[in-house]
This record gives C-alpha cells, structure tokens and sequence, in this order.
C-alpha cells in the first residue's frame, strides 16, 4: 500500500502536533540498554504495567512484531519551559501528546485495521493497571511506549530526520505509528 505522508503530516499538525515526519523504518533498533534503563524503574512503571517491560514482552518479541511494518510516521509535541524546573509545563505537555496521539491513533484505526502505534510513556487506560495479577483489560486499546520497546528514540528522530531536541528551554514527547 502507498502512504501520503504529506497527508499524514498534515493531519498530525492540525490535530495539534509540533512536528511530524516519515518514521525512517531502519532507524527501529531495538536495544537491550534501552530495556535496562527502563528496569532502573525511574518512571516507577516497570514491573507494574502490562506495556511497560517486563509485562511487554521480550525485546525479541518487539522487533518481530515491529518487523511486519513496512511504514511509519513519527510525531512531536513541544513545549516552550520557563526554566528547567518548569514542572506545569512538562506535565501540560506531556499530556497535550497522550491526547493528541490517542486521537490520531483513533482515526488512523477508523482507515488501517492494522497499526501498531507506540506512545511516550505508560499506558494509563486504567487507574491500577491488572499487571501481574489479572489479564489486560484493554489489549486492543493498550499502548507501549517507544522505550519499552527498547527504541533509543533520540537517535531514531535523527535518523529520520526530526530534530529530538529543540532548543534550550524546551520539552519534546515523541511517539510513532507504524503501519503494513
């Protein structure tokens, strides 16, 4: 299938996005030093969601799946800091993304039955995530970060093409969508 990327970084733009680009599939390395920064748990999520690692699965399981895409769009939201200690904005930010990202996810699954969309950050459908004691309430509907993927997502920005810093004073979320 032929993707409009020009289309698809519109409509991200609109939606309320920073930037947005053509993901550089190569750039999907999946690093097991990725998987170990998230077990120093500095989110206090590993361990204790079902799309974060371990519940996830194994960094091999990743890139299998990952693999069966052949196309993907990255996405940004940037925020502009008063100062490094800026807490509203980053958490304004941060969710501004989650509720971009959720919106295009929707839309994009309305036109492609097959997507694998990956966030910034955990999961946070529930309250209390099920993790490990219960299944997941929402497997169609839950999301794994970039990073639980084991993706050093600086350097796929960068080999991309999309900037990951932005600036002195600014704070970037990053997520993608990868499609067949």
């Amino acid at each position: 299938m032929k993707y409009n990327t020009d289309q698809f970084i519109q409509e991200a733009v609109d939606l309320g996005f920073s930037q947005a680009g053509e993901l550089n599939t190569k750039a999907l390395i999946f690093m097991p030093e990725v998987r170990e920064m998230c077990a120093v748990d500095r989110c206090g999520h590993y361990g204790k969601n079902w799309r974060c690692p371990p519940g996830c699965g194994s960094i091999e399981d990743a890139a299998a799946e990952a693999a069966q895409y052949s196309y993907g769009i990255i996405v940004q939201t940037i925020g502009l800091m008063e100062d490094d200690f800026d807490y509203e904005t980053i958490q304004d930010t941060g969710e501004k993304h989650k509720s971009n990202f959720a919106s295009l996810v929707d839309r994009l699954r309305a036109r492609y039955s097959d997507m694998l969309p990956l966030g910034a950050g955990t999961c946070s459908l529930c309250e209390t995530c099920a993790y490990p004691g219960a299944p997941c309430r929402f497997p169609d509907k839950s999301i794994s970060s970039m990073e639980a993927y084991g993706l050093w997502v600086s350097k796929v920005c960068e080999l991309s093409g999309i900037p990951y810093n932005n600036g002195k004073g600014t704070i970037t979320y990053t997520s993608c969508y990868l499609l067949k």
